[in-house]
């Protein structure tokens, strides 16, 4: 569990590389039949951006602990990106996409960390 704590707080550290925002960090471990142990969400704003918070993601996982996604989706129009890390989902929206699909509140059971943005 260890080597995941430490993959999520790279991500988070490879989000606010690039000024990520909104940064939530849903604890789905207690969940019977959650597909990850976490959710990581924010929000970029505008496609550049999302795109540019994914790469920042992906440099940092690799350098730092050697981890690679094992897929990304969503690069193509870059509104949602999700990057599957196994025990841990990544998801990069603009700020409309993340109202619509409110993945916050997806499991009521989870815990959310709110991490405050970077000035």
């Amino acid at each position: 569990m260890e080597q995941t704590t430490q993959l999520v707080e790279t991500i988070t550290k490879g989000i606010q590389e690039k000024k990520g925002q909104r940064i939530v960090i849903a604890d789905l471990k207690g969940i019977e039949g959650a597909i990850a142990h976490y959710f990581v969400i924010c929000q970029g704003n505008s496609p550049s951006q999302v795109e540019a918070i994914t790469e920042s993601i992906g440099d940092m996982a690799r350098e730092q602990l050697g981890e690679k996604p094992a897929r990304v989706v969503g690069l193509e129009n870059a509104v949602w990106v999700a990057m599957d890390y196994g025990d841990v989902l990544v998801h990069v929206f603009v700020p409309d996409m993340r109202t619509y699909y409110d993945l916050e509140h997806l499991w009521e059971d989870a815990e959310l960390k709110e991490i405050p943005d970077l000035d």
